[in-house]
């Protein structure tokens, strides 16, 4: 019966042209039929390789929603037809085995590690993408997306979840654009740094959680509220021309902070993070640095506070909301943003907030996503919420491949750790980690850039960051090169500029080596 069956489709593909069973690839025409079980349920799914579509469907193929599924064929659209029962809420246990399953389905792209334990002993486990799993990649970024920080927040948790999931399926399918996005960056999700919160929320369920219940750790500690407060630092500093990265910690300051919180700053410390989200929910809207205001507090203001990166900051919120299907639109959960985004102090001014720690004691550029009205949407809002958030979490992974990159070597070729980058203009340096390498998320233009070292003379140079747009298919553009006058050859099409700075000792002539430039693609 399956031969009969299968000459009579191909007896009407050659009458009538082809069927949708034959728009699908190879390997998905071979598992039709085939009985998925899990947390997906019985699922089917139509992917274009390409990676301009992504769409699935529950129930069989040959169903009375087949000309929905050839209109979005035919339309191009990147949507899914996913049925809502097959998202659910995870607790903790089974979030454990949801992150276990992804490993065990993605085993030589992925890894699972644990950064500590939270108030009850419940691990705080990071899922890791990466073509070389455990390894940090000369030049290539690392990436960390963070949910669940507040307990009785648990969009993010849920999304984070959906994400891991995705990029192993996509990756198994052959997509290119997760596939290079997967080989070019180091990616780690932690999908709840407050697992204890999240138990308490859940014994309410989300019918009748209250708006603080489980916000906190099992200490009811805030923990956004808990990281050491650098920002007063930072602002004394701004007007005595002090230090302005990489702010030092307070005394004792570990026996001040939850064990949450611990562990994330030591994560931080640990990983030379280029790029990150904080999820949480509650409005919705993309919020950048800083959180805290410059001016005192005054009951009924508020005030802008921004970064010295403050437009590159309100670039990579924009990616989101406007990747996002809503949050660009403004108005939501009865309040206005205009473009979906606004500066943290601007909204309300916090202090000890994770976001402006990560700025402001690491190389670590991160915002925060509020991503629900509902801090606790019931299971069947799980399924539309990630259809509204997929490709802004992709998208914004995918900014973390513009500025310029490089590496910082001496005259015998040996990494120099911890060089100092800065950029003319911009009172926010970076610094080069453990191999030399060092990344610097910027705008299109045109920078001087100067390297330095302890015990080494500095060495500036000017460098040409090209527009780098993010895109959806990959195209093939043609390379080109500019040649500057001072001989420094500048790379610019949609890859990023990666720059290897010579540095030499300091000595009698004070002379350096040449700057060279190392081309290497992105694949945004």
């Amino acid at each position: 019966m399956v031969g009969v069956k299968e000459s009579g489709e191909r007896e009407r593909e050659r009458q009538e042209g082809p069927s949708l069973l034959a728009l699908l690839s190879g390997s998905e025409r071979r598992s039709r039929g085939r009985r998925h079980t899990g947390r997906a349920g019985l699922r089917k799914r139509v992917r274009k390789r390409s990676g301009a579509l992504f769409a699935e469907q529950s129930g069989t193929m040959l169903s009375s929603s087949s000309l929905i599924w050839i209109g979005a064929l035919l339309l191009g659209l990147e949507a899914s037809l996913t049925r809502a029962s097959d998202f659910q809420h995870h607790a903790y246990e089974e979030m454990v085995r949801a992150l276990f399953a992804v490993q065990s389905d993605c085993p030589y792209i992925t890894r699972i590690y644990s950064i500590g334990r939270s108030v009850e002993g419940r691990h705080l486990y990071v899922l890791e993408f990466s073509d070389n799993p455990g390894i940090h990649e000369a030049l290539e970024p690392e990436f960390k997306y963070v949910g669940n920080m507040h307990g009785n927040e648990v969009l993010g948790r849920e999304l984070l979840i959906n994400l891991a999931q995705f990029l192993c399926e996509e990756y198994r399918a052959g997509n290119e654009r997760i596939t290079h996005l997967i080989h070019d960056t180091r990616i780690h999700i932690l999908p709840s740094m407050n697992p204890d919160g999240y138990e308490v929320a859940a014994r309410q369920g989300p019918e009748f959680n209250g708006y603080l219940v489980g916000r906190g750790n099992s200490k009811e500690m805030d923990l956004n509220r808990n990281f050491p407060d650098l920002n007063a630092l930072m602002y004394y500093y701004e007007k005595h021309n002090g230090q302005n990265h990489h702010l030092p910690l307070p005394d004792n300051w570990e026996l001040q902070v939850e064990p949450e919180t611990l562990a994330v700053i030591k994560w931080m410390q640990n990983y030379n993070f280029v790029l990150s989200a904080n999820l949480h929910g509650g409005a919705v809207v993309a919020n950048y640095p800083f959180d805290r205001s410059r001016e005192p507090r005054i009951r009924g203001k508020t005030t802008y506070s921004a970064t010295p990166d403050d437009k590159i900051f309100r670039k990579l919120a924009k990616t989101y909301s406007y990747a996002h299907s809503w949050m660009h639109k403004g108005w939501n959960c009865g309040d206005y943003f205009d473009e979906g985004i606004t500066n943290g102090a601007s909204w309300y001014s916090l202090s000890k907030g994770m976001q402006d720690f990560n700025y402001l004691h690491t190389n670590c550029f991160e915002i925060t996503l509020e991503l629900s009205c509902d801090k606790f949407p019931p299971a069947t809002a799980l399924a539309s919420e990630w259809l509204a958030n997929r490709e802004a979490l992709v998208s914004y992974m995918e900014q973390v491949h513009h500025g310029i990159k490089g590496m910082v070597y001496d005259e015998n070729n040996n990494p120099i750790s911890n060089a100092v980058i800065s950029v003319a203009g911009i009172n926010h340096d970076i610094t080069s980690g453990t191999d030399g390498d060092y990344f610097r998320l910027l705008l299109p233009g045109t920078y001087t850039v100067t390297a330095s070292a302890l015990g080494y003379q500095p060495f500036t140079s000017m460098v040409t960051v090209g527009p780098a747009e993010a895109v959806q298919v990959i195209n093939n553009i043609p390379n080109t090169l500019f040649i500057k006058n001072n001989g420094c050859v500048i790379y610019r099409s949609r890859f990023d500029v990666t720059i290897l700075h010579y540095l030499t000792n300091k000595g009698p002539t004070g002379s350096f080596l040449s700057l060279f430039l190392y081309i290497r693609k992105s694949w945004l």
